[in-house]
């Protein structure tokens, strides 16, 4: 009957075996209780079938309740009911039978079922007590129930036994494929790996009961991946299955791994996984230039750290493992060209040095080496990680700008030479190969005054005289450009102008001297004192052989009053010769020196030294000085005669102005008086004198009709505005401030007496001047001239007559004297 219930429901094999020994099991159970084996005691007890659970025996166990009990053990448990899962046949399973011990069979005895699942999932026959399961169980949704059984009185409802508690536990079946809850999985191993070596571990979970039969034991395979991967089929670790396998020729895997239950047997049921499998970069290529020979060209106009070309060696490996560094090893243009590596591009950059020349080189050869900086210990007997290649550089030719011979230019020139004096001259050449005429240019802003000027050949000239001590340094630039292109080159060019013995010597400072009326401490009777020592610069660079002499002008050599001394080394002293200066008579003196620089040729000048006259105390500390200049009566000075001179000039121009435009003033009235016709009308018939008869008739009388009135101006002046004299004015003051009122007045009054000579007449004056043969009567002078009279007498008259002692009381003495006064 149970194979014929697993035919009906198409089930496997093996289900219909399990439910064929189900049915066997329930069927003997009916059997017994039919031949009145409704109870067991403790001893048989444990050879009953599972599924016919007896209450007295529970019963006799309830009653033993808080006994320890040793029991032997036993192959099942008495209250439990099992039934097999996913049980789809059509009627309710049989899971087993209750009965008690005062059922006697005549139905007055009810079995009741509670507990989790009664009612819905399992139901009790109440007469017989058969237990009946009408749903399909799922053992992975719930493995097992919990149930209470109790016999109570049919009419009564009263307990004929304690409640009895038992367990209906689903039997497993392998109905659950084995599955991985991870995947898909990712996983990375590096290449060239040795055989075995571990990629990672792959689990697959069953849902079925592990520990009934062999539904959840599970063995791996792999589906896919071989030859390169291989798996352990009880642990599901995925391990390398095959040599050097190489990243650069395949990255990536894809292998497909397969979890079987029912220990991989037959009949089981299985589940895949897909595991992506990476593999990871080692250094296990050395790099490699594509080319054994690169050509590159550079033109000779590149500066230094241009580039010139780019090179790569070729690394499948990646990151650090594709590195490569590169060096120049070899070639003759190691100390032209340089190489860097390009960070981006991991490039070998050629870079310019220094400066290539055409006309000098055309070709360079330069050998690279490219090598892996990080390398594998493993993989050495696979290099060496370098390679190497030939760079050939060929140099282009370039227009270049003209090449001076020299970097600067250093000339000497003298001072005041003429125009077109030759300087020196620069040279610039062509370094191409053509070798183009040069051309040369002095740049205006380097020459803004254009002292200088350039030929063809380069040589320069003066365009006029130099002045050393104006611009000692002339610097320019000269420029350089081959006729026909527009490249030049430029080059320094020092000029220094020489100097020359052009400027006079003067006086190295203020040429003022201050000294006091009298010297009071001076007690010799020969007066000579040193007022003052003079020294002279000059302009031009003094030679060592070159130095300054002193003298007194001509025109003052034999003066009375100071004299010079030449030290002979640069300087002068100039010494007072007499006592007796007055400032109240004269407060300055001119004293001009002639200096000569004694150079070649010889220069001289004649400069003027100014000595003040001026108030001391007793110890001849300089007081207050007058400024009004006096000339020395030895002469006068150019410079003065000059400013004298200019003086009377610009009076006489201011005078002759003055004249014109008065007459310009008048000339209306000159005018006026010719074109009067009255003048025409003059008749008279008596013949005679000539001129004198005009003076008959004067028109001027028709002209002034003040005349009729007995007013007659005068005919030996010329007729002007008449000023009448204010009555009561009288003579105004000298102090009066209204100086035009007071010119016209006296005008008026001049033009008004008869007594007054005429105005064009020639008045002569007698007076006494330098020019008198009598000479002058002033003492003012006396004491420059020889006087026989000895006033030295006078210094024993007290301090009353100092002042007139110091004047007439000195004698000229020698010069000699005087140093030898001063030494002392």
């Amino acid at each position: 009957m149970g194979v014929l219930i697993a035919k009906r429901q198409g089930l496997g094999l093996l289900r219909a075996l399990l439910v064929l020994l189900g049915v066997s099991v329930l069927c003997s159970v009916a059997l017994g209780t039919r031949k009145g084996h409704a109870s067991l005691d403790h001893r048989s007890h444990r050879h009953r079938h599972p599924g016919h659970l007896s209450l007295h025996r529970h019963r006799q166990r309830a009653g033993k309740e808080g006994q320890v009990l040793h029991r032997s053990k036993r192959g099942w448990v008495w209250n439990q009911f099992f039934v097999i899962e996913e049980y789809t046949g059509p009627d309710p399973v049989l899971v087993g039978r209750l009965h008690s011990d005062v059922d006697k069979g005549d139905g007055t005895i009810k079995y009741i079922l509670s507990g989790e699942g009664a009612g819905t999932i399992f139901v009790i026959d109440d007469k017989t007590g058969n237990i009946h399961a009408t749903k399909t169980l799922d053992r992975e949704e719930r493995a097992e129930y919990t149930l209470t059984a109790q016999a109570v009185a049919r009419n009564t409802n009263e307990p004929l036994e304690p409640p009895s508690e038992f367990i209906v536990k689903v039997q497993d079946i392998n109905d659950n494929p084995p599955e991985f809850l991870h995947g898909p999985y990712y996983a990375m191993v590096p290449e060239m790996s040795n055989v075995g070596t571990s990629v990672m571990q792959v689990t697959a979970t069953d849902a079925d009961d592990p520990t009934y039969g062999n539904s959840a034991r599970l063995v791996y395979s792999i589906l896919q991946g071989q030859p390169y991967f291989s798996v352990e089929p009880q642990t599901g670790i995925i391990r390398t299955a095959l040599p050097n396998m190489d990243r650069e020729a395949r990255q990536e895997y894809d292998v497909v791994i397969q979890a079987k239950d029912m220990g991989g047997h037959m009949g089981g049921l299985s589940g895949t996984t897909e595991v992506k499998i990476t593999l990871t970069d080692v250094n296990d290529n050395p790099p490699k230039f594509p080319q054994s020979v690169y050509s590159m060209s550079v033109s000779e106009d590149k500066v230094p750290g241009e580039e010139v070309g780019r090179l790569k060696a070729k690394d499948p490996d990646l990151g650090d493992n594709g590195l490569v560094n590169y060096r120049l090893i070899d070639g003759d243009g190691m100390n032209m060209f340089e190489i860097s590596t390009n960070s981006e591009t991991r490039e070998a950059v050629v870079k310019l040095k220094k400066q290539v020349d055409f006309e000098t080189k055309r070709s360079y050869t330069l050998k690279v080496e490219g090598s892996n900086p990080h390398i594998d210990s493993r993989f050495l007997a696979w290099g060496p990680y370098k390679d190497e290649a030939t760079i050939k550089i060929s140099v282009e030719d370039a227009d270049e700008p003209p090449v001076f011979v020299a970097p600067s230019y250093t000339f000497e020139v003298e001072e005041n030479v003429p125009q077109g004096t030759p300087v020196g001259r620069v040279h610039a050449k062509d370094t191409d190969v053509a070798n183009n005429p040069v051309r040369y240019l002095i740049p205006r802003y380097t020459d803004v005054d254009q002292f200088f000027s350039i030929s063809e050949d380069g040589l320069i000239t003066t365009n006029r005289p130099l002045d050393r001590e104006t611009q000692p340094w002339h610097n320019i630039s000269v420029s350089a450009t081959e006729i026909g292109h527009h490249q030049d080159t430029k080059v320094r060019v020092n000029i220094k102008v020489k100097d020359v013995n052009d400027n006079p010597p003067e006086f190295a400072s203020d040429n003022e001297v201050f000294m006091c009326e009298t010297h009071t401490k001076t007690k010799t009777p020969c007066f000579i004192s040193l007022i003052q020592s003079v020294s002279a610069v000059d302009k031009d660079e003094m030679a060592h052989r070159q130095h300054f002499t002193f003298s007194l002008a001509p025109e003052v050599a034999h003066n009375q009053n100071f004299t010079l001394k030449d030290n002979r080394d640069g300087t002068a002293s100039i010494y007072v010769l007499r006592k007796g200066f007055n400032r109240l008579t004269q407060d300055v003196y001119f004293l001009p020196i002639e200096i000569n620089d004694n150079g070649f040729p010889s220069m001289s000048s004649t400069n003027t030294l100014t000595i003040k006259v001026c108030s001391c105390d007793s110890e001849d500390n300089i007081g207050s000085c007058h400024m009004a200049p006096h000339v020395l009566p030895a002469g006068l000075s150019t410079g003065a005669l000059i400013a004298i001179l200019a003086c009377i000039v610009i009076l006489l121009a201011i005078v002759v102005l003055f004249v014109a435009l008065r007459r310009q003033k008048k000339e209306p009235l000159i005018v006026f008086e010719e074109e009067d016709i009255r003048e025409n009308i003059i008749t008279y018939d008596d013949e005679g004198g000539g001129e004198e008869d005009t003076e008959a008739f004067d028109i001027a009388t028709l002209q002034n009709p003040d005349g009729a009135n007995g007013f007659l101006p005068r005919k030996d002046i010329k007729p002007e505005l008449q000023f009448p004299i204010r009555p009561g004015l009288g003579r105004p003051a000298a102090n009066s401030v209204d100086v035009d009122d007071f010119i016209k007045t006296r005008i008026a009054e001049a033009d008004s007496d008869p007594t007054a000579p005429p105005y064009d007449s020639i008045q002569i004056y007698g007076y006494e001047g330098r020019g008198s043969l009598a000479g002058s009567l002033s003492s003012l002078e006396s004491v420059t001239t020889e006087s026989d009279l000895d006033y030295d007498y006078l210094q024993s008259w007290g301090p009353r007559f100092r002042k007139l002692a110091d004047l007439y009381g000195t004698k000229d003495c020698s010069i000699y004297d005087a140093d030898d006064d001063e030494d002392s």
